[in-house]
């Protein structure tokens, strides 16, 4: 019997996933254990301003460690025990409305707050069990894949030998490909032949976590496809086209039969060698936290995700970030190349119009560097050389309206015609 699978997340293939519960109260579970956790990390912040102060700490250099004493301490620990004890409570009261709210949907609006969150705060939200956590599922208009070969033939309308794999980007999911009426996905469906998937996962977690769970993901639709599949091209917007790439080498690593069948991997403003809006909010970090006084708020700013950090430089692997200081000031990644055999494309964005500007001036597309976006580096070792025909620059474009941008398309549709 083949196994049943819907979705799946590293460490958990070929498990029976537990039973969904009701959209509208995945959001009221999640959100109240957010609410106990935010109040808990306020009163751990206040306790530590507290501490310091009342402990007339160095003006520079590192607090004593621990937490108030006496009439205090017993003060803060009653707010942390009243939260939790509430908390608790909270969370089994919602449990019990489960069979109330059973069959209930969630609104694209939801959806895509949901999505927001996961990429901000996703891997604490995996690590705490939390509800809202996204588990990653090949989807089709918003609605999961069961990865067994009769499911998917009932699933989708006539699967087609060749797929096509679309990857969001941070603090996305797979809804929001459709902007303006358009979505790449289906509009190269129609025109070339092509079936289209979306990819639906949690980006806050490490790139290299998510890249691992899709080479495992895609393995098992290899195998469950309900025809064979000749061909695969996949198509990442911004953080996705990282995941790709990750995804390829540690599918090659683990020698998976799918990357056979990788033809190309196309990005759209993928951060290659990161952005520099993480970079500046990793020194903000370092700024906080050199006074003790000043340090309980660098815990705000570190409450960005895994996935948030890994884009400071691009890291893919596990040992891009594995054993490096929190607040690293330094490139850390080993260089990935290109997969070779596989055809790639990059396409840049940048806001400025004029035309006239040499590629090398032009600004970004407001979160992307262009000269990262082209896989540019000073350091030739970690350059990934594009051909020359496969790298294009759009100007006055965003970073998110590549996704509807006409001019985009006509790029990524000429590309995916070639031989």
């Amino acid at each position: 019997m083949p196994e049943r699978i819907v979705g799946s997340e590293a460490g958990t293939l070929g498990q029976e996933p537990p039973p969904a519960l009701p959209e509208s109260l995945v959001y009221l579970r999640g959100a109240s254990r957010l609410a106990v956790d935010a109040v808990l990390g306020v009163t751990g912040i206040v306790e530590s301003m507290h501490r310091n102060i009342a402990g007339l700490a160095p003006v520079v250099g590192a607090a004593p460690p621990g937490r108030t004493r006496g009439i205090t301490g017993m003060v803060y620990g009653g707010v942390r025990g009243v939260t939790r004890v509430v908390g608790l409570g909270l969370d089994a009261a919602l449990a019990k409305l489960s069979p109330l709210l059973r069959g209930r949907h969630g609104s694209p609006r939801g959806d895509a707050v949901r999505a927001a969150l996961n990429g901000v705060l996703g891997d604490y939200l995996a690590a705490s069990g939390n509800p809202l956590a996204i588990g990653m599922q090949l989807r089709q208009q918003g609605h999961a894949l069961t990865l067994e070969r009769e499911a998917l033939g009932r699933e989708i309308e006539a699967p087609q030998g060749r797929v096509l794999l679309l990857v969001h980007g941070l603090c996305m999911n797979d809804l929001q490909w459709r902007r303006e009426r358009h979505d790449h996905g289906e509009a190269l469906a129609r025109e070339l032949g092509l079936t289209p998937l979306y990819l639906y996962y949690n980006s806050g977690e490490h790139i290299s976590k998510n890249g691992r769970a899709l080479a495992h993901l895609l393995e098992t639709l290899l195998r469950e496809w309900p025809q064979e599949l000749r061909e695969l091209t996949i198509l990442g917007h911004s953080m996705g086209g990282l995941v790709a790439r990750s995804a390829v080498h540690y599918a090659r690593r683990s020698r998976l039969e799918w990357p056979r069948r990788l033809v190309k991997l196309v990005f759209l403003g993928s951060p290659h060698h990161g952005a520099p809006l993480e970079r500046a909010g990793n020194w903000v970090d370092v700024l906080v936290g050199i006074s003790p006084y000043t340090a309980p708020f660098a815990r705000l700013g570190k409450i960005r995700s895994a996935g948030v950090k890994d884009l400071r430089y691009g890291n893919l692997l596990d040992t891009d970030w594995q054993g490096q200081a929190k607040e690293h000031t330094h490139d850390p990644r080993t260089p990935l190349p290109l997969p070779r055999g596989v055809r790639c494309y990059t396409l840049a964005a940048s806001r400025e119009t004029d035309t006239q500007m040499p590629e090398r001036r032009l600004p970004g597309d407001g979160l992307v560097p262009v000269a990262s976006a082209l896989g540019e580096h000073h350091d030739p070792t970690r350059s990934l050389h594009f051909a020359t025909a496969h790298r294009r620059v759009v100007r006055g474009c965003g970073h998110l309206e590549l996704l509807h941008h006409r001019e985009v398309y006509e790029h990524i549709r000429a590309w995916l015609e070639e031989a």
